[in-house]
């Protein structure tokens, strides 16, 4: 049976693939997205372009640009649609920009989900979604990374601005009865990465020379998820309200950021130039989710490699930007 969803950030990275598997399989979309600068729109609007190309939606899917800080719209969205569930993945990204401007993190991160929360406890909206990120667990000893771990250390502004929302819906879900399902992303990449995303900045420099830190000599681990694993686990979360849960969407396989990089070099025939610098403050030398918890209860089966899915990234980079940057 079909449903209508509210997807803001419908026009990300993320929010674009989610919204195209809802419509693909035949749901109704109400997509969300302010097309902010933080990095440029034309990229989003060239996501939403790409939705209407493959044919999917049609008169299923309504884009409204519009931004979640301003009040009233949340209140507003949700009288003129009766949506079955929200799917929450407009955000403030990126951990070291956040040192930079904190205010404008818990804006859009904890304040604009409140107004959601607060429009959702007044109709009927049977599951709330919320993209949260790996970083809540900060200087966290446990490895790999469990839901229950008390993520009360975040290390920057972003995390901590992503944790506090998390613990926002269980308010809603405790006081309202308010079906809330918080998802840590794990460094998610894939076609439609953003510019400032590490996968994209190590293809950039490959062509362009764009400068990249290359953190402790890239002896780093990441738990590297690729989007249509990811666009898994959210579907299912929708379609599962489980009361207050949360849950780590990752590939479960950490992989040496330097082997990441190695298998782009090899992809596009080219060798790197980083700029070596210090792991900074607010990141970690490893991260690893314990999925455990979604596989019993969302069914999450991430199927694709890291090697698979950096060729993937790396058809889609050639095809799309590359091409497009030359001819310019």
């Amino acid at each position: 049976m079909s449903k209508t969803i509210l997807v803001t950030g419908a026009a990300g990275f993320i929010g674009s693939h989610v919204t195209h598997a809802f419509l693909e399989r035949g749901d109704r979309v109400v997509g969300v997205d302010n097309l902010n600068d933080f990095y440029a729109p034309e990229r989003k609007r060239a996501n939403l372009d790409e939705l209407r190309q493959n044919g999917v939606g049609g008169k299923q899917f309504t884009f409204v640009e519009a931004d979640l800080r301003n009040r009233g719209l949340a209140d507003r969205l949700l009288s003129e649609n009766t949506f079955d569930a929200i799917v929450h993945l407009a955000g403030m990204g990126g951990v070291r920009n956040s040192i930079e401007e904190p205010r404008l993190y818990f804006a859009v991160n904890l304040e604009s989900t409140l107004d959601l929360l607060e429009a959702a406890r007044r109709r009927p909206v049977e599951n709330f979604v919320f993209a949260s990120t790996s970083s809540v667990y900060g200087a966290t000893e446990r490895i790999p990374f469990v839901e229950t771990d008390p993520c009360d250390r975040p290390l920057a502004p972003y995390a901590a601005s992503k944790r506090a929302a998390e613990v926002l819906g269980f308010t809603y879900h405790h006081l309202h009865r308010l079906n809330f399902t918080a998802l840590r992303f794990f460094t998610v990449y894939g076609p439609r990465n953003r510019p400032d995303m590490m996968a994209y900045k190590v293809a950039d420099n490959l062509f362009f020379g764009r400068e990249v830190a290359l953190y402790n000599e890239g002896r780093v681990w990441r738990d590297w998820t690729y989007v249509d694993d990811i666009v898994s686990g959210v579907l299912a979360a929708t379609d599962r309200p489980l009361g207050y849960e949360i849950f780590n969407l990752g590939r479960g396989e950490p992989v040496l950021l330097a082997d990441f990089i190695r298998r782009l070099e090899e992809l596009a025939g080219r060798k790197a130039n980083f700029v070596p610098a210090p792991l900074p403050d607010t990141d970690i030398l490893s991260t690893h989710a314990d999925i455990g918890k979604a596989r019993r209860l969302l069914d999450y089966q991430p199927r694709v490699s890291v090697g698979e899915g950096v060729a993937r990234f790396w058809e889609w980079y050639r095809r799309r930007v590359l091409v497009a940057k030359r001819a310019a």
